[in-house]
C-alpha cells in the first residue's frame, strides 16, 4: 500500500523577537506564502498549514493553502504539528518551518527520501557543513555532531565538537531545523515529558535522544535564510531581489541565444 507524506508548516504568530512574522511582507507576499508555494513543489502528498491565529489562517486560505487551527499555547512546534495531523491520514509527516521562505523542494524530498526507506529512522532532520569560526560564537545556531552513519550524537548550542590544542580538526556542522518523523515517532515524542538536556540547552530535539530515539541527518550543501528578526527580513528581501534579477538575465540570455540561433 503507498504510504502518505504529509508536509505541516507550523506558522505560529507570536514570535518574541519578530510577533506576526509569518504574515510579515517579502515581496509582495507573506513569508508563510514563500514557505507554502516551495513546499508545494516538492514529492509530499499533501502541505498542510498548523496556525494559531484567525488572521493567519485567512491569509493561508485566502491564497489557496489548507489551515488547521491549532492551540497558542503548545510547548513546541512538533506539539503544534501532531495537533494538525491528529485527524489526517498520513503516516510520514514533514515539518517546514513557517519563516523558512527560501526552502528548497530538494531538501524536502531529500528527507522524504531517507524517512520512507524500508528500515528507516524514527526522525530525519538536515545538517549543512560550516567554518567552525562562522558559527563557534553563536549560540542560535546550532551545532551537531554525527555518527559514522550519519545519525546525530548530540545537538548543542555550544561549539562541538570542542577542538583542543593539538588536536585535528573535522567537519563541522550546523543544524536546519527541518523534521521528518514516521507518524509512530511523532505520537511517541510528542508523549514524552520534557527532558533534563532539553530543559537546559531549550532543544526539543534532544528529547527524542534522551529517550533512545534516532534521528538521521541529512548533509546538503544547499542553505536559506531562517527569519527571526526584522533585520534578517531586510537581508531575505535582498536576497530575493537578487534571485529575481538573477532569473531575469538567465531568461534573457535564453532568449537571446535562441535568437542568434535563428539568424
Amino acid at each position: 500500500m503507498t504510504k502518505r507524506v504529509l508536509a505541516v508548516i507550523p506558522a505560529r504568530y507570536g514570535s518574541m523577537r519578530f510577533p506576526g512574522k509569518v504574515l510579515a511582507d517579502l515581496g509582495g507576499k507573506p513569508i508563510v506564502q514563500h514557505v507554502w508555494e516551495r513546499t508545494n513543489f516538492s514529492r509530499a502528498d499533501e502541505v498542510l498549514v498548523a496556525v494559531d491565529d484567525r488572521n493567519v489562517y485567512n491569509t493561508v486560505t485566502g491564497f489557496g493553502g489548507k489551515a488547521v487551527m491549532t492551540s497558542s499555547s503548545h510547548p513546541s512546534g512538533s506539539d503544534r504539528i501532531y495537533e494538525a495531523i491528529r485527524d489526517q491520514e498520513c503516516d510520514y509527516i514533514i515539518n517546514v518551518q513557517g519563516d523558512e521562505p527560501f526552502i528548497r523542494p530538494e531538501v524536502i524530498n531529500s528527507l522524504i527520501e531517507v524517512i520512507t526507506e524500508e528500515d528507516g529512522p524514527d526522525m530525519a532532520t538536515v545538517v549543512v557543513p560550516c567554518a567552525r569560526e562562522e558559527v563557534a560564537d553563536n549560540p542560535n545556531i546550532v551545532k551537531v555532531v554525527l555518527a559514522s552513519d550519519n545519525h546525530a550524537l548530540y545537538f548543542s548550542r555550544s561549539m562541538i565538537p570542542f577542538l583542543r590544542t593539538g588536536g585535528e580538526e573535522m567537519t563541522c556542522y550546523r543544524h536546519w531545523g527541518i523534521y521528518a518523523y514516521k507518524r509512530s515517532a511523532l505520537e511517541k515524542f510528542v508523549s514524552l515529558p520534557e527532558g533534563n538536556l532539553e530543559r537546559c540547552e531549550k532543544l526539543e530535539q534532544l528529547r527524542a535522544l534522551e529517550n533512545g530515539m534516532r534521528i538521521k541527518c541529512v548533509v546538503t550543501e544547499y542553505s536559506s535564510i531562517g527569519i527571526d528578526t526584522p533585520e534578517e527580513l531586510e537581508k531575505a528581501a535582498a536576497f530575493l531581489a537578487e534571485e529575481k534579477r538573477l532569473s531575469r538575465e538567465k531568461v534573457e540570455n535564453m532568449v537571446s541565444s535562441s535568437v542568434e540561433e535563428q539568424k
